[in-house]
């Protein structure tokens, strides 16, 4: 009976996983003709439309599908392993992975069909197809089953074993549930309430304004949805594969608390340029981002420290001689490695955005689609690489086939992202604006711009080369003999808590505090809004539509 639980949990990690490297793959490709597009460089397909019906459909897989599948398929492998016992809610497991599927298919069917070229940040007053909608609308539903039985799972256990801390990587991942689950209260919100009646005909205006700040609710916590997988692993997986403890199990809780409490209140530094919201919540916004850097520092801080207790135990000797001693040869310990640098690189990105001055010299500029690309494609997708290489033994019964080609990967990936992101930077700060198809290179003010986009073109294609390597790694390991795996197996931290406040083993006190500071932080920017008469007519962006403009 046991052994039919284990199993029915890796198949649900299994599939959701699969699915996410499956929509992975042309995703990555879509994103490396993107910049073959906006480079001097002769492109297939060479078509605006397509262009921007291309960035939508990238946006989309890798914003909402992907993250969403592989956090999903994470959790249930952490909560029937971490917990040492059977899964709770399989069957609500199921039907979540098939409404997130259905979903899924619907968005991206009507990307397809080139009517929903708005981007995944939908940017009202344009609007697309209804069906594109109800996709989205679908998916998120769908995986707020995940975190209701992430939630459910916690407190079940927390009953059986009353007084028991609750295992970190557990309530890691209840902690990534609940952002996500405030996280997205800002775009349903939006869905329902503002761009689903308009494209419905219900209404004959769209509150663009409204639509704006309603999904900056959901935009920069939804970073922190797609980076919590990630930390988990930094925290959980890291120290057990390099040999060693973690360093402080008190720091990763409140690691994740902190990313609960203060990745929330501070969307509207998104919208320092859009005019519907004054200087002073601006500002405010601004300096409550700067509190999202402390769990990053705080973990860069014990990520170290827990490696070097691991190159320590391996005789490393010296300032700095536990770093080569480290098992560099383990796909996970090279990963946080190269996941460090990128972090760094695109956290200083950062510090410039959520600035208040600073972000008006990069505003809107491909200097922005760096930093996001180095933060979530980087740093965060590297270690979901890196975590599907450790589970795949786990959740298939067969070993990893070539750690060689794994790495191999882990550095096309690295080196690929670093290429394509740095020329990026520095033409964002040239002038160039991002979510442009077409340039005129010919123009003294561009040329200058051409080489470093060309570099930028040969960092996209690494990055396409590294993603098929991922799905060749992936697909022998299934293939081969079938062979009985450890479980999975989490970090112990030196020092082992016995007991814990409840502060640190539950989340009702920062659930608390995060409605106090969404109420503090969105309440007058929304409710603004029905005082303002501020709806303007919507643009319908379709195929057709686009062409016609061009003509015009």
């Amino acid at each position: 009976m046991k052994g039919q639980a284990v199993h029915n949990s890796s198949r649900l990690a299994f599939y959701h996983c699969w699915v996410a490297f499956a929509v992975f793959l042309p995703a990555i490709a879509l994103g490396a003709w993107q910049m073959l597009m906006r480079s001097p460089l002769p492109a297939p397909l060479d078509d605006p439309n397509a262009y921007y019906t291309s960035v939508t459909l990238h946006g989309t897989a890798m914003a909402y599908v992907i993250t969403t599948f592989f956090a999903m398929g994470f959790g249930y492998a952490v909560a029937a392993t971490s917990l040492g016992r059977p899964l709770r809610g399989v069957a609500a497991a199921w039907i979540g992975f098939v409404i997130c599927l259905i979903g899924s298919v619907m968005a991206v069917a009507v990307i397809v069909s080139g009517r929903a070229s708005v981007l995944y940040t939908f940017y009202p007053p344009l609007l697309a197809s209804a069906w594109y909608y109800f996709g989205v609308l679908l998916l998120i539903g769908g995986s707020m089953i995940w975190v209701m039985l992430m939630v459910y799972n916690m407190v079940a256990w927390k009953r059986d074993n009353p007084g028991q801390p609750v295992p970190l990587a557990m309530f890691a991942i209840t902690a990534t549930a609940l952002l996500w689950a405030w996280a997205a209260s800002g775009v349903t919100i939006e869905l329902l309430g503002v761009l689903l009646p308009r494209a419905l005909g219900l209404t004959t205006q769209i509150d663009a304004g409204l639509g704006r700040t309603l999904f900056s609710v959901t935009l920069h916590a939804i970073v922190y949805f797609w980076l919590m997988p990630a930390y988990i692993a930094f925290y959980t997986l890291v120290p057990q594969a390099a040999g060693g403890r973690l360093y402080s199990d008190t720091m990763g809780r409140l690691t994740f608390i902190m990313f609960l409490v203060f990745s929330l209140p501070v969307g509207m530094h998104h919208l320092f340029a859009d005019p519907e919201h004054g200087a002073g919540l601006k500002f405010v916004q601004s300096f409550l981002t700067f509190f999202i850097a402390l769990p990053t520092l705080l973990t860069v801080f014990s990520i170290c420290a827990s490696l070097e207790i691991a190159g320590r135990a391996r005789g490393g000797k010296g300032l700095l001689g536990w770093i080569p001693v480290l098992p560099w040869k383990e796909p996970m310990v090279l990963a946080v490695g190269l996941s460090l640098v990128m972090l760094g690189l695109g956290g200083f990105g950062g510090l410039i955005n959520m600035s208040y001055a600073m972000n008006s010299m990069i505003h809107n500029t491909s200097w922005v689609t760096a930093h996001f690309h180095l933060i979530f494609g980087g740093a965060v997708v590297i270690m979901y690489f890196a975590v599907a290489y450790e589970m795949w033994p786990r959740i298939t019964s067969r070993p990893l086939r070539s750690k060689a080609l794994a790495r191999w990967q882990l550095w096309l990936w690295f080196w690929g992202m670093i290429i394509a992101t740095i020329p990026w930077h520095i033409t964002g700060l040239m002038g160039q604006p991002r979510r442009v198809a077409v340039f005129d290179y010919s123009d003294p003010f561009v040329a200058p711009m051409g080489p470093l986009v060309i570099i930028s073109v040969v960092g996209g294609a690494i990055l396409l080369l590294s993603a098929i390597l991922l799905i060749v790694v992936l697909v022998r390991s299934q293939l081969g003999e079938r062979h009985l795996e450890a479980p999975l197996r989490y970090a112990l931290a030196v020092n082992p808590p016995k007991v814990l406040p409840p502060s640190l083993n539950g989340f009702a006190l920062w659930n608390t505090i995060v409605m106090v500071l969404m109420l503090f932080a969105y309440g007058y920017p929304i409710g603004q809004f029905f005082v303002l008469k501020s709806s303007v007519p919507a643009y319908e962006v379709t195929r057709s539509s686009t062409i016609a403009a061009g003509v015009r």
